[in-house]
């Protein structure tokens, strides 16, 4: 039966869901990746990441405060910039990108639990997956507040890293001044760790479930962003202190190894802790791909029907589960860095679009609940632009 979704979300909840979803998507995954490739300047790729973002950030607030709708980037395009087509594309990639988000994110916490609990992986994958499928379809309070539970869990176990990391033995090679910038490496790292800040983007698609949108959204964004970005700076930089470059590199769980050297102790909790935070993670995704088709169905016949929601727990059902069944697949077949690439390479595209919907945005009607200056969309276009460049360069250099 057709439904609407409900508005039973607050600004603390959806704060937790945004640095949910950010933490959980590349910090415990994607920290050895960045290391591998920028070495002692992995927390520069983080911060410049987190650059890039903050402009991109700033537009979402302002279309979410204007155009405060489920498919929130395609509706954007479709108001600022009167393209129904490209905003149909868009809203079609914002779906495969939050499916390939997460698929890397569930391949990476497995990764963690089976290096503590003796499971063939494919299981793993199915099953967490088809758990998370269950909890999505359930409702979306029930969703969030499950997710910030386990949001709690997993900035305490990066608190902990920290810390670890910060108590360890540097490094034979760590000494000032670092050795020079490898900017190749330092332009890579930095699309693995734009990666690790997606979710603000997730955080719009919630907004037709959200209390009073015009004012919790543009909060929301932009308190999840800080929140992460202090937590990334701080964790890289633990992390190349304390694991040499090529370690970190080549593990899969490289915090594990970070507690390990600060400790000299096993970091079986902290790996449990990583799966934790890669659940959330994987629903967070999964909640925002299926609101993105719920939102198409409104703008397009061909995704009509899954405009629909429970009529008891309010979710789009049809949406949640195809999403959930497809981030199974895509996780069981790519390895975690491509599955990052994809992502992070659709989402520089988008991002460069939604900028530009901004700006013909103000144009049509300069006002607005929340209004960030003219500058700041024309730099989040800019941004995106030279990213999606520096990403090809790192590829082939």
């Amino acid at each position: 039966m057709a439904g609407a979704l409900k508005r039973r979300l607050s600004l603390g909840l959806l704060i937790a869901y945004g640095v949910g979803v950010m933490v959980g998507a590349g910090i415990y995954v994607l920290t050895g990746a960045a290391a591998a490739a920028a070495g002692f300047w992995a927390p520069v790729a983080f911060l410049l990441a987190g650059l890039v973002a903050l402009p991109s950030a700033l537009s979402f607030a302002e279309l979410s405060a204007r155009i405060p709708e489920a498919a929130g980037d395609s509706s954007y395009v479709e108001i600022g910039l009167g393209r129904h087509r490209l905003a149909v594309l868009v809203g079609a990639i914002n779906v495969i990108a939050g499916t390939v988000a997460a698929a890397a994110v569930l391949r990476g916490g497995v990764g963690y639990l089976t290096a503590i609990l003796p499971v063939p992986f494919a299981l793993a994958v199915i099953v967490l997956g088809a758990g998370l499928i269950a909890v999505a379809l359930v409702g979306v309070l029930e969703s969030l507040v499950f997710a910030a539970v386990l949001t709690l869990v997993e900035v305490l176990g990066l608190m902990l890293v920290i810390g670890a990391g910060l108590a360890a033995d540097p490094v034979a090679d760590w000494s000032l001044p670092l050795p020079a910038p490898e900017w190749a490496g330092i332009a890579g790292a930095t699309v693995f760790a734009f990666f690790a800040f997606i979710g603000f983007d997730d955080l719009v698609n919630m907004a037709e479930e959200a209390h009073a949108p015009e004012r919790t959204m543009p909060r929301a964004i932009l308190w999840s962003l800080a929140i992460t970005a202090v937590l990334y700076a701080l964790v890289s930089w633990a992390a190349v202190r304390a694991v040499p470059r090529a370690v970190l590199g080549a593990s899969e769980q490289p915090l594990a190894l970070v507690w390990q050297a600060g400790t000299g102790t096993g970091a079986g909790f902290l790996s449990l802790i990583a799966v934790a935070a890669a659940l959330n993670g994987v629903l967070a995704q999964i909640v925002m791909a299926a609101r993105v088709l719920y939102g198409l169905g409104k703008r397009s016949g061909g995704f009509a029907r899954f405009r629909r929601a429970h009529p008891r727990f309010g979710t789009p059902v049809r949406a949640t589960l195809l999403v959930g069944v497809a981030v199974i697949g895509a996780a069981l077949a790519l390895p975690v860095a491509a599955l990052a690439e994809i992502t992070t390479m659709a989402l520089l595209i988008v991002f460069a679009i939604v900028n530009a919907a901004l700006i013909g945005a103000k144009r049509r009607r300069p006002e607005a609940p929340f209004s960030v200056p003219v500058l700041v969309p024309w730099a989040g276009l800019a941004a995106s632009v030279l990213t999606f460049a520096a990403a090809i360069w790192a590829r082939l250099a």
